[in-house]
């Protein structure tokens, strides 16, 4: 028991909430219509910037089960919306987000890159799955201005 208590706790660690900022409706069901949702995820390292991310929700039955499969077309736009300040040390690269695209086996990732030379944050999105992952993704950059520096664990 004990093996699976400490991936599940550094999975849990990885996942951040977002904040639902609205959505339209894609196709009309039943149980729940198919959406396109934005949501904003602010960085837990870096204060500052936020990333909407637009991402296609199942209605449907099985959306209102939770047990939907969701596809891999996902959008991201990051932005500075206040003074950047590091919480902590950044490395390089690290998942800044993660969400569960189906019940098991899909995740939606939202990498943070560090680009040194042109002191810039690069976020990229996109999804993997147990078998068979997807080339689908989408990248935006947040610059980090003035004499701020990135600071590198």
């Amino acid at each position: 028991m004990k093996r699976f208590l400490l991936p599940a706790l550094l999975l849990a660690c990885a996942s951040s909430s977002a904040e639902e900022i609205g959505s339209v409706n894609t196709e009309w069901k039943l149980l729940g219509s198919h959406k396109l949702v934005v949501e904003a995820y602010d960085d837990p390292k870096v204060q500052g910037v936020v990333c909407y991310v637009s991402k296609p929700q199942k209605g449907g039955l099985s959306g209102l089960v939770g047990v939907a499969e969701e596809v891999s077309d996902v959008s991201i736009a990051c932005r500075q919306v206040g003074p950047i300040r590091f919480v902590e040390s950044v490395p390089r690269q690290e998942n800044a987000f993660t969400e569960r695209r189906s019940l098991i086996f899909k995740t939606l990732h939202i990498v943070r890159m560090v680009d040194v030379t042109r002191n810039t944050l690069i976020y990229l999105t996109y999804t993997d799955k147990l078998v068979n992952g997807s080339p689908k993704n989408s990248v935006t950059a947040v610059p980090v201005e003035g004499m701020t520096r990135i600071p590198l664990k």
